[in-house]
């Protein structure tokens, strides 16, 4: 082949690769395009399977879920049928017990002799007993709670008055013991046979007793004043050594003024004390007598005093007219201090002594009514009257002797011994509680309530008492056997 074939050979091989080339070229984009494409079909159909596996548990989870909800569908209508049989069978006994309960409530009233409503009405009568019972029961219990409450607060108020007003004693009696320098000195006072004792006793209307106690002799005298007249005076007559009926008579003029004056600045001081202002002077001169009286070895004066301060106190508190409660609660024993020519309870006397001196009515009835001679008109004399009970029964404000002691005690327990379900009575605490044991086959537990209720009552009719009296009750019920 000549040289010119093989140009042309290679010219249109040149061509054709430069048209395979170009054609190359132009398909190039569609091939990528394509095997992009099968690359993500083929990443769908992993996919795809893998979903198609998925699917399958679901669905064996499914199928073996409607197994089980077979199986119970099977179990609950099994039991259904059970319950429905002893449905059947509880209907059937119940109608047999009816027939059974109407066969008893007719045998019944043949045997008691009872119709229905008959029978209600004695069952509704002993309900009605019992819940009576139980009604009275939570009564007491209401005013137990009532009780408690008011005498807490009532403790309160009273407490909150004493501790301000707290006041101290000093015990004080009926005979003044005078110790002589010597034992000659008795000799001295008796005189030649007895003439200086008798001119004293007579002169000053007190009994002087000279007995064998060393180096003393006793003024012995009911009425205080005098007879702290007659110890000045013999005071006196020993200082002065000169002991004769003229010289007796003459320091008992001056121990008289003496007194009186003591008197007056007793009074005075203690209506000072009090902030007791505007008394007339016989009032004053009236209640420093009290200086020297004494009740149950408690000072008169001194128990006014603290009287009038317990009245302030309450009255205070209570939001009440404290001047008359304060001014009643210092004159309120202002009647001890009268003489004979006043008839009548201190209370009454001293309300019309200190209205004919122009005390308002309001604070002399609250003095007449300290002790109920009258009817309390106000809440102060109310006022009064607690505050005069506490003075007085105060521990250690006030003393008796044995005897009243021992009298007062046997009093009260033969008081709660009178009652017949009582078997026996102990005073207790100074006579401050008394205890009662009853008999338990006589008396039931409201029937001891009843008792002490009852006790209580006859008590404030019948006695008389400072304070207040405990009273309980006792019921005890003790069963016994033998083991053998």
């Amino acid at each position: 082949m000549d040289k010119g074939s093989l140009v042309e050979i290679a010219e249109v091989l040149v061509g054709a690769a430069l048209a395979i080339a170009g054609g190359f070229a132009l398909l190039r984009p569609k091939l990528l395009s394509l095997i992009r494409d099968r690359e993500s079909l083929a990443g769908s159909e992993e996919e795809i399977g893998k979903l198609r596996d998925r699917l399958n548990t679901q669905e064996e989870r499914l199928h073996a879920k409607e197994q089980q909800i077979g199986s119970r569908k099977e179990a609950l209508d099994e039991r259904e049928d059970r319950v429905s049989e002893t449905a059947r069978l509880l209907d059937q006994r119940e109608k047999l017990l009816q027939d059974r309960l109407s066969a008893a409530e007719i045998e019944l009233e043949r045997i008691s002799c009872l119709d229905k409503d008959s029978a209600r009405e004695i069952y509704l009568a002993r309900i009605g007993e019992e819940f009576r019972e139980i009604g009275a029961q939570r009564a007491r219990a209401i005013e137990q709670e009532a009780s408690l409450k008011a005498e807490s607060k009532g403790k309160m108020l009273i407490l909150e008055a004493m501790e301000r007003n707290a006041a101290q004693y000093v015990t004080e009696a009926t005979l003044a013991v005078i110790t002589l320098p010597s034992e000659d000195m008795k000799g001295r006072i008796i005189g030649r046979d007895g003439r200086n004792i008798r001119a004293f006793e007579q002169t000053t209307g007190v009994d002087l007793i000279v007995d064998e106690t060393p180096e003393s002799v006793v003024i012995s005298c009911f009425d205080p004043v005098r007879r702290e007249v007659a110890k000045v005076t013999l005071l006196s007559l020993i200082a002065d050594g000169r002991i004769h009926p003229g010289r007796i008579e003459e320091l008992h003029e001056k121990a008289g003024a003496s007194v009186q004056a003591v008197i007056l600045n007793a009074g005075d001081s203690a209506a000072e004390r009090a902030g007791i202002s505007g008394l007339s002077p016989r009032i004053i001169e009236t209640m420093g007598r009290l200086r020297f009286r004494t009740s149950y070895a408690q000072n008169v004066l001194d128990h006014s005093v603290e009287v009038s301060e317990l009245c302030s106190s309450i009255a205070g508190e209570m939001q009440l007219n404290v001047e008359v409660a304060k001014r009643s609660g210092f004159l309120h024993d202002i009647g001890k201090a009268l003489g004979s020519e006043w008839e009548g309870p201190h209370a009454l006397t001293g309300m019309e002594f200190l209205l004919q001196q122009g005390e308002k009515e309001s604070v002399a009835r609250a003095v007449g009514a300290h002790h109920h001679d009258i009817e309390p008109s106000s809440p102060e004399a109310h006022v009064l009257i607690v505050a005069d009970s506490i003075s007085s029964s105060r521990p250690g404000a006030r003393r008796e002797s044995l005897d009243n002691y021992v009298k007062r005690l046997a009093a009260l327990e033969a008081l709660a011994s009178r009652f017949p379900a009582v078997e026996r009575a102990y005073a207790l605490q100074a006579g401050r509680e008394i205890r009662l044991l009853v008999k338990p086959e006589v008396i039931d537990d409201l029937g001891a309530a009843r008792l002490a209720s009852e006790v209580a009552r006859t008590i404030e009719s019948e006695m008389e008492y400072p304070g207040q009296i405990k009273v309980t009750v006792i019921r005890e019920t003790r069963v016994h056997d033998v083991a053998k």
